[in-house]
Formats: structure tokens, sequence, C-alpha cells
């Protein structure tokens, strides 16, 4: 008798073959969900792999189209990036793979679902808060943090402390090895709608890319033939402990680069302030896994509104890993340069400096006065 039926995110790796071999032993009918959001993936090879070992049914899902235009441009808007450094980009991609594999399970009338991440890390909250927001009475099934399962498999302890003892130069897939770069840069012009990328050209030989998913994934060419995204981080992981994090994103740093600058550049001063701690509470909650919480939605639709003049384009080189911006332009640009200049006097009196920085120091004098008076009486 069958204790039900489980859709497994499935990979085809090691992890999610045996937790599928495991999951029919228990009793469970197996459901698996392979997500294609853009990896270097053999899917084919992937299906046949999970029908020899007994899935019931197969879904090889393509969410490339909606990954970019639902989950990464969002992101773009926000600036998201996570303590200062990581541009989020597995952690942007949890609840869109999650969102299908939840969609499949009540398609299915599956009441389990089912994932290979670890009992100590992020993935575990970012796929079970999505699951649980979008199919509140679903059962989720964590072998990871199953006793029975993980002193069985105890295999994989040797090979995670290998991975963590001996990080090779190839383990980054999209992106070369800054020194191993070509000679010669790759000079690109994106432009930018209501804060979105809407096209990209390469000024060095005219191609130009206008669909989404067409641009993110043209940005990630360029950017890792130039080595562009790596870093090599320890973050602070939301269940308590710090975790060293090796990630490339080469595409999503050329955009970093590029909307920041043409966002600085049309958009008002305090506007972009509070725009700035949004985008920073923004990027806790994607990585800590609440993309379909309520306030997550409410700080989305507010970053959404600030974007409205956020439009124009952002010309820069990509070269040897680096972005360098080279210039920009903008209907909607508050850049005055007659007003900043120090030939034209224009609409602004100088004159008007000074009661301005008199107003601004009245507070710092007070504040000084008072803390000499009072080390004076000690």
């Amino acid at each position: 008798m069958s204790k039900g039926t489980v859709v497994l995110a499935y990979s085809g790796g090691l992890d999610t073959s045996c937790i599928l071999v495991w999951l029919k032993e228990e009793g469970y009918d197996v459901i698996t969900y392979l997500a294609n959001i853009g990896q270097e993936e053999d899917f084919d090879a992937a299906k046949k792999k999970a029908e020899s070992l007994g899935a019931k049914k197969v879904f090889i899902e393509d969410l490339r189209a909606e990954f970019v235009e639902e989950f990464i441009w969002p992101s773009v808007q926000a600036n998201a990036i996570y303590e200062d450094r990581y541009l989020l980009g597995t952690s942007v991609a949890r609840p869109c793979i999650a969102r299908r594999q939840v969609q499949i399970a009540r398609q299915q009338g599956a009441q389990f679902v089912s994932h290979g991440a670890t009992g100590k890390g992020n993935d575990q909250v970012r796929f079970e808060l999505t699951c649980y927001a979008m199919y509140p009475e679903v059962k989720i099934i964590a072998p990871w943090r199953i006793p029975e399962f993980y002193n069985r498999f105890r295999g994989r302890k040797d090979l995670m402390e290998y991975a963590e003892n001996h990080a090779p130069v190839n383990l980054y897939l999209m992106t070369k090895n800054p020194e191993d770069t070509c000679e010669s840069p790759d000079v690109l012009e994106i432009h930018f709608t209501k804060g979105v990328p809407v096209k990209v050209i390469n000024v060095k030989d005219g191609q130009s890319k206008d669909t989404p998913l067409g641009i993110f994934s043209y940005l990630n060419e360029i950017g890792g033939r130039h080595g562009v995204g790596r870093i090599d981080i320890v973050e602070n992981r939301f269940i308590g402990m710090k975790s060293r994090g090796i990630y490339e994103t080469p595409g999503g740093t050329i955009l970093y680069h590029a909307h920041l600058d043409i966002e600085t550049f049309t958009m008002d001063r305090e506007v972009r302030r509070i725009k700035q701690g949004l985008g920073i509470k923004f990027s806790e909650m994607v990585y800590n896994g609440f993309w379909y919480s309520p306030e997550c939605d409410f700080v989305r639709h507010c970053i959404d509104k600030s974007q409205e003049n956020v439009e124009g384009k952002v010309q820069l080189s990509v070269f040897k890993g680096q972005v360098y911006i080279l210039g920009r332009e903008s209907p909607r640009s508050l850049y005055n340069e007659e007003l900043v200049s120090m030939d034209v006097q224009g609409d602004y009196d100088p004159c008007d400096a000074s009661g301005f920085i008199k107003i601004n120091a009245v507070r710092l004098r007070e504040h000084h006065r008072l803390q000499g008076e009072a080390s004076s009486n000690r």
C-alpha cells in the first residue's frame, strides 16, 4: 500500500538520486521534477536516470523566461545584494523552482513534496517557506533532516569535506579565469525602461538582444567570457551560522553596475535614500526565503514605484573580470550640467550657501559646546 505521492525536486545528481530510491523504499510513489533555469544540464539523461530508478513520472519544466522576468528583473530594480557582495542568484532561483514544484503537486494530487537541501543550509528554508505559502496543507519530506536517511548515507560527509578543503579552479562553470580571458574588452550599451533592461547592444560587433531571456543569456555569455562576477565569501546564514560561499553571477554583475548608474542619474536623492533601505530589506528577505511573504510583496511594489523614471542607456566595458562604466544618457536625467558648472552661475546664487551652512552648523556647534562644558566640569 502506497503512503502517498511525493513530488521530488530532482537534479539527477548523487543526493536526489539516493533520495528518490529511499522514498520508494519507504513506500511512496515518486514524481520527479527538474527545473531548467538556464543551467548546463543534460535533461534527457537525467530523465532516463530518474525513470530507471523508479520514478512514476518525470517533469522537465523550462522556467528560464519566467525566472528572468518575474524574479531576476525585480532583483535588478532593487539593486539586490546581500551583505554587500552576494547578488542572490541561488536565493532568487529557489522560489521560482519551488513555485512550479507546488503547482505540479497540486495538479497531480500529491500530498507530499521533497527536496535534497541539507539540514544546515538556507535552501531548506527557501524551498519550504515557498511550499507552505502556496500549498498550506502540503507535507514536506526533508531527508537530510531525517536520521534514518542521513545515518545511512554518511559517505556524503567525506565528499563535503573534500569540496570545502579542495576548491579547484575549475569549480567555476560559467566564467573563465580573468587571467585567461581575451585581451580586448567588449563594449556594451544597455537600455533601461522603468528600471528594467529592454535592450543590449554590443558596440564592437553590432549584436543586439531585446527579449528578457535573450538579454540575460547574452550578458551571462559576455560576462563569462571576461571572468566577471566571481566571488568567494563567508556569509551569515539565516539559521545562525557563518558559511563559505563561492558564486559566479556574470550577467547579474554587469546589470548591477549598469542599473546602479542609470538609477543614480535619474532618481531624486531622497527617494533613492529610501529606496536603498528597501533594497537592503528586500535582499535580506530574499536571502532568508521570504519571497512570498506579504512584507516582501509590499517592498517589491514600493521598489517598482521608485523605478518609474529610471530610463535611458548605459555604456560600459567588460574586461578581465571587471565592469567599467563609460557613460550614460537619459531623457529623464536629473543632472544639470549648467547648474553644477563653476563657469556658469545660472539660477543658483552662491551667497545662499552661507545661510545653508550656518543653519546646518547650529546642531554641530551646540553639540560640541555642550560636550566641552561637560568635559570641563569633570
